[in-house]
């Protein structure tokens, strides 16, 4: 009996998905709630598990097609024999056997990709090949290399990420290498442009002294983290309740336009930019305005783990009404973030700086931060932008201030 593999249904903010991998072949055996195939959709990569033990029949949508919601991906063969992948065996082997003999005119590997595999102790075998047929190219041989090199040899096996990273060449190779841009890369293309097309987005600077809180945050971490189970306490948590807090007092700012209406939101669902394999990705800790610095900390991992393994559903990447962006993780000192619409603004955090700053007419050297925030001027005027984030400003180098709401 056959059993059809339908995509997801997804919501009504996706219209289509990409299926990006099969996990079995036609004739493998699969058993119930083993992933088969994902498919990958402008937020998030959806799994698709099978409904019954059974053997892959037939795959109607191979990778790279576009599929709708509850479209037919292919079926199951419900208790049915994994025949096919044995009585193919040998004449794989065969297949497998014959580039040894054939040396130079091997159709597998490339002699250059089989003499450096070989120089660097990587087994052939075990390399995907990316070139025709198969064939696996010598830049194929240089991508293992550097993942040997650059991975602990016990890591645990993991699914490759979709073709999204920069490949890796040999010094002097004038080769070039074309992969198709991913469906998360094309939708954050094609929502920054969106952005600056349809916005009067501006962009207001400030800086604020971080010691107090790094004062804070060293005095409390260990209790901190032995209080709430091994939760960390880091300093995204603080710019999180401090953003809430200007919220408040600024609701234009977590305002939306909905065309010729201004919708006023009585919530602030924080979106936080994390980076991950597939690109950058905006979870959202929903009514943040209500959860303490413990549970902003847990949400931000949580999130930030389910980014790494590809786990982030639906739910989590829809909707928010103001984002924050932390650009001094990887370093950077100042930039102006572009605005997530619906959303009227986003504050960029950026590179803990010691600087030399006149403090009560002595000169003395603080921990700084330049801090952004752009915003829509159609909604929000610039008085309005400025003084909310001197009010982001004021609540951080006074932590006490979120304590008493002053």
């Amino acid at each position: 009996m056959a059993i059809e593999i339908k995509a997801p249904t997804f919501p009504e903010s996706v219209a289509d998905g990409t299926v990006a991998t099969w996990h079995k072949k036609p004739g493998e055996a699969v058993k119930r709630d083993e992933l088969i195939v994902d498919i990958e959709t402008d937020k998030v990569v959806l799994e698709v598990l099978a409904t019954a033990d059974g053997v892959l029949g037939a795959i109607v949508k191979g990778e790279g097609d576009t599929v709708l919601s509850d479209e037919v991906l292919g079926s199951i063969e419900e208790g049915g024999a994994a025949a096919a992948p044995v009585a193919a065996a040998p004449a794989a082997a065969a297949q497998a056997a014959a580039p040894a003999a054939e040396g130079e005119d091997d159709p597998v590997a490339a002699p250059a990709a089989r003499k450096l595999a070989e120089e660097n102790g990587i087994n052939i075998a075990s390399v995907a090949g990316t070139g025709k047929g198969g064939r696996v190219t010598k830049e194929d041989v240089v991508a293992a290399v550097a993942a040997k090199k650059a991975a602990p040899a016990a890591a645990p096996a993991k699914a490759a990420a979709p073709a999204a990273a920069a490949p890796v060449f040999a010094a002097g190779d004038r080769v070039e290498k074309r992969v198709p841009m991913t469906r998360l890369r094309a939708k954050v293309a094609e929502r920054l442009v969106e952005a600056q097309s349809n916005m009067a987005m501006l962009t207001t600077f400030n800086e604020v002294d971080m010691t107090e809180v790094m004062a804070l945050r060293s005095k409390y971490k260990d209790l901190f983290e032995k209080s709430h189970n091994g939760v960390r306490l880091g300093f995204m948590s603080f710019f999180v309740k401090a953003a809430t807090e200007a919220l408040k007092r600024f609701p234009a700012v977590n305002a939306s336009i909905d065309g010729a209406d201004i919708v006023y939101h009585g919530y602030a669902d924080v979106g936080v930019a994390v980076s991950s394999d597939r690109g950058l990705v905006v979870p959202v800790l929903r009514n943040a305005e209500l959860m303490s610095l413990a549970e902003i900390e847990g949400g931000i991992a949580t999130f930030g783990k389910k980014a790494r393994d590809g786990k982030l559903s639906m739910e989590e990447m829809t909707g928010g009404t103001f984002t924050i962006t932390n650009g001094g993780t990887f370093g950077s000192m100042m930039s102006t973030p572009i605005v997530n619409p619906p959303q009227a603004a986003i504050l960029g955090m950026h590179n803990i700086i010691q600087r030399p700053m006149a403090i009560n007419g002595q000169v003395v050297i603080r921990p700084m931060m330049y801090l952004a925030l752009s915003y829509d001027h159609r909604l929000i005027d610039g008085k309005e932008a400025v003084t909310f984030l001197v009010t982001i400003k004021n609540l951080l180098e006074d932590p006490a201030r979120l304590l008493l709401d002053i």
